[in-house]
């Protein structure tokens, strides 16, 4: 990993958790954008990735290979922590979340003498709304996770999040006013069947997985918007400070009343929680160095990993049960991701050939 000594570099390398919800819209919208953690460079490891390294080299993609696994492992494994941090609820884990993470980015931009970026940009409107409303994505996306996971809804979460893709092109038809390609307009019509089959599964709407999916699409649009303006330490720093007044309120007032855990469970519960913070960045570390080194395609194939972890922690360690209705609501998803795989490596090469072409006519 580079050396994050420097201001820009932490900014390079650092994104939020969430952040790759855009970087999956970068990858499934029609129209190309500038390769990066963020689909256009918002932030943090946008600014480097693959757009501005056209062919790195065996190493360096291996390298980014290895990291990208890291950060989608830690990302798919993290029920496993929140199973451990029983009996904490999700509204408690959450706020020690926000709380434990913004210290960790204090000391980030401590260690990186960046207070002033971070100054400069709690002062611009322009960057303090957008964010704020991304603030507010995030935490119904971390709540909602979080709860799916320590209620017995594990499978449905990583479903949203093989959802995401699609709920991505989607914002690229209805907000942005894309035009889709065959393969995306198949991709979301089997979606939409995938949803129907899923609602006969579960006898009503899976609300945990839509809730994610779209909080998470959302909040990848609202920081890709963003992006270009900041880097992403100063993102997520800016983001977890909007969260940390009710963080905080909401750990004194479950102190107050008895509820929470952090203090009554011995000290290894205690640790745990404090490490949210650490374990919130680690993977965005991670993630941030791959982004760097590999082309947003691959980025795109990866993302895969982390939902696809879920779903066998959900089955092999919570034990939690699939019908025949939800595997054939669960294969149909597969079968639109699948679609928008194929699309995307095809307009991939495409662009590629396209690029090869320009290069060689300038010469």
């Amino acid at each position: 990993m580079r050396n994050i000594a420097g201001g820009r570099d932490v900014g390079h390398i650092v994104s939020t958790p969430e952040q790759i919800s855009a970087a999956s819209t970068a990858s499934t919208q029609p129209t190309t954008t500038a390769p990066g953690s963020d689909g256009a460079g918002t932030g943090g490891s946008g600014g480097s990735s693959g757009g501005t390294v056209a062919k790195p080299d065996r190493s360096e993609t291996t390298t980014g290979v290895l990291f990208g696994i890291g950060a989608y492992g830690l990302w798919g494994l993290l029920p496993l922590y929140f199973f451990v941090l029983q009996p904490a609820g999700a509204i408690e884990i959450v706020a020690n979340r926000v709380v434990w993470s913004l210290v960790f980015c204090a000391l980030l931009i401590t260690i990186t003498r960046a207070w002033r970026v971070f100054g400069s940009a709690m002062k611009d409107r322009t960057i303090m709304g957008p964010l704020a409303l991304a603030a507010a994505l995030i935490a119904i996306n971390w709540l909602t996770y979080t709860f799916g996971v320590t209620t017995g809804h594990a499978v449905e979460t990583s479903l949203g999040y093989f959802i995401n893709p699609l709920v991505s092109v989607l914002l690229g038809v209805f907000v942005l006013k894309e035009k889709l390609r065959p393969l995306q307009w198949a991709a979301v019509g089997i979606g939409f069947v995938a949803v129907g089959v899923l609602t006969f599964s579960y006898g009503q709407l899976p609300w945990i997985a839509l809730l994610l999916a779209f909080s998470f699409g959302l909040y990848g649009f609202v920081k890709k918007r963003v992006g270009p303006r900041v880097d992403a330490l100063t993102s997520l720093s800016v983001e977890t400070v909007v969260l940390a007044p009710f963080a905080a309120t909401t750990m004194v007032v479950l102190g107050a009343t008895g509820m929470a855990t952090l203090t009554t469970e011995g000290p290894a519960h205690f640790w745990l929680i404090l490490a949210s913070g650490i374990i919130t960045a680690v993977p965005l570390l991670f993630f941030g160095a791959s982004a760097r080194r590999l082309p947003m395609t691959t980025i795109g194939l990866l993302q895969y990993f982390a939902p696809v972890l879920q779903f066998i922690v959900a089955l092999t360690v919570f034990n939690e049960a699939m019908t025949t209705a939800r595997w054939i609501g669960f294969c149909v998803v597969w079968l639109a991701l699948i679609l928008l795989t194929i699309d995307m490596l095809r307009t991939a090469r495409k662009n590629s050939a396209l690029r090869k072409k320009a290069r060689l006519a300038e010469v």
